[in-house]
């Protein structure tokens, strides 16, 4: 895991004030992607990634709007202003073009900015998301989310009781995910005072941000950049429900085989593909790849 001393912040001037951003190890301008987590994540999801990345390139992990360090940053939410806030950071980091990485809906943001913005972008790494989530279109997004909105109005005494929160979750309670990862995962969540601490999490944006995922979604059927998509066989709560069926990705891929990729990645579900020492391995690797690569755009396939 990187040290503290390797993880520096820096923020980007955005409407409405300030993004916290954190380069994770080092960064070129050759060797770097842009990470965005999920949507009640923060930045340090995005830490067993870096650590599994190693030299090979280095990450600028966001915490998007509403959340972590980011939480004070005012609305309006939604996947266009995530994607304007993006290409504030690239332009930030004076990238022409951006290997950008994203989770859950920062899979749908990557998406969004890849399908606008081609000619900003070098390729994309999307991780259990992208694509549309099966059965979401008809679900109430309070049974859907379930217990990640619920989390949003719990109190805690102090760190240690967030932290003995998560390792009780269910998609969290093996052994692949160490408390190290755990514990710089829920503690940077962490806003208030105790015994009054509560997470970061804006509930407004994740509202506005679920509302945006089936629209975001069809975005990748026109996607001319290069990008891989990994899929988790299991959800939220460990379930045998996976967010990204690998069939839907295949198809996506099979659209466009020069440009596109599908692969499953082994035993983890949505929160262990990048928190987990299994799946942080797995998306590492895809990152690297995406780094090494520097493939012109495609024309438009029709896909």
């Amino acid at each position: 895991m990187p040290e503290p001393s390797s993880i520096t912040r820096f923020d980007v001037e955005v409407p409405g004030g300030r993004l916290a951003c954190f380069r994770f190890g080092k960064t070129t301008p050759e060797r770097v992607a842009i990470a965005l987590h999920g949507i009640t994540a923060n930045s340090r999801a995005w830490l067993p990634v870096a650590r599994a990345l190693g030299d090979r390139a280095g990450l600028v992990a966001v915490d998007l709007r509403g959340r972590g360090s980011s939480s004070e940053l005012s609305g309006p939410y939604g996947i266009d202003v995530h994607t304007r806030d993006a290409l504030a950071v690239i332009d930030a980091l004076g990238l022409k073009r951006a290997v950008l990485a994203g989770h859950s809906l920062g899979a749908y943001v990557a998406v969004r900015l890849g399908a606008s913005y081609p000619e900003r972008v070098r390729s994309l790494v999307l991780v259990d998301g992208g694509l549309p989530i099966p059965g979401s279109e008809r679900a109430d997004l309070d049974l859907f989310l379930g217990p990640a909105l619920a989390r949003l109005r719990l109190r805690f005494q102090d760190r240690e009781a967030y932290r003995e929160w998560w390792r009780e979750h269910p998609a969290l309670d093996g052994d692949d995910v160490t408390d190290q990862a755990l514990s710089a995962y829920a503690d940077h969540d962490l806003v208030g005072t105790s015994p009054e601490l509560r997470s970061s999490v804006v509930e407004e944006a994740v509202r506005s941000d679920a509302a945006d995922v089936a629209r975001a979604a069809q975005d990748a059927y026109r996607l001319t950049v290069p990008g891989r998509i990994l899929c988790a066989p299991r959800g939220l709560m460990d379930d045998p429900n996976p967010m990204q069926p690998l069939e839907l990705a295949r198809a996506w891929a099979s659209k466009n085989v020069s440009m596109r990729e599908a692969a499953p990645v082994p035993d983890v579900n949505h929160y262990t593909i990048t928190l987990g020492t299994r799946g942080a391995a797995a998306v590492a690797d895809a990152i690297a790849a995406a780094c090494e690569e520097d493939r012109p755009a495609a024309p438009p396939s029709g896909g």
